[in-house]
């Protein structure tokens, strides 16, 4: 299986973080991460409709702007949000972004 591309920590730039915030269902997809921490991929995919072509994509976009973190155990794969990462980046970005969600 080939390696997924991860930024590092200090590799997390605001313009990529940003153009990932800026699509609905990668704010739900945070969203959910936010409430549970980590989830499959497969669990997160249930409950939202879009196709999973489109979710790969997503996940894709999350995991390579530095929002999410994937790992992969067996035929699963796993998704984090990388909350500690991005308040140290970005202070403050993360639940800014996150409050309205919570709210309704």
């Amino acid at each position: 299986m080939r390696e997924l591309m991860q930024p590092s920590k200090d590799e997390i730039k605001l313009v990529e973080v940003l153009h990932a915030l800026a699509d609905p269902v990668r704010l739900t997809i945070l969203g959910r991460l936010a409430d549970s921490g980590r989830e499959s991929c497969s669990g997160i995919s249930e409950t939202i409709d879009v196709h999973q072509t489109t979710m790969s994509h997503h996940y894709r976009v999350l995991r390579e702007a530095g929002l999410t973190w994937t790992t992969v155990e067996g035929r699963s794969r796993y998704v984090s949000l990388r909350r500690e990462d991005l308040n140290e980046r970005f202070p403050g970005l993360l639940d800014a972004v996150l409050a309205p969600l919570r709210a309704g």
